[in-house]
């Protein structure tokens, strides 16, 4: 069974960049596609981005252009490149396999102030 943990977020300004990380624990992490969520004060959980175990990438129209999904399977971790931050895009954010397969996670905050 996959679990994981998500870190990078953090405090910035809007037009900032971030760069979030999701550390794997389980062997069968290269074959999960996997997925960052995110959910806003208020709104439900939305998917913003996905990649297959394969590298093929997917992402919602809110995020596509400013937003790149990536991962690196020899260290089980899976990122989240985040530019051209808006306030808008305050939020949990999480990572999760694609079915999920596991509980959430804590998140990581991400905060852009105007």
């Amino acid at each position: 069974q996959v679990q994981l943990v998500e870190s990078g977020g953090g405090l910035v300004q809007a037009g900032g960049s971030l760069r979030l990380s999701c550390a794997a624990s389980g062997s069968a992490f290269r074959f999960n596609t996997m997925g960052w969520y995110r959910q806003a004060p208020g709104q439900q959980r939305e998917l913003v981005a996905a990649i297959t175990s394969g590298g093929i990438t997917n992402y919602a129209d809110s995020v596509k252009g400013r937003f790149t999904i990536s991962r690196a399977n020899a260290k089980n971790t899976v990122y989240l490149q985040m530019n051209s931050l808006k306030p808008e895009d305050t939020a949990v954010y999480y990572c999760a396999t694609i079915p999920r397969k596991t509980p959430w996670g804590q998140g990581t905050q991400v905060t852009v102030s105007s």
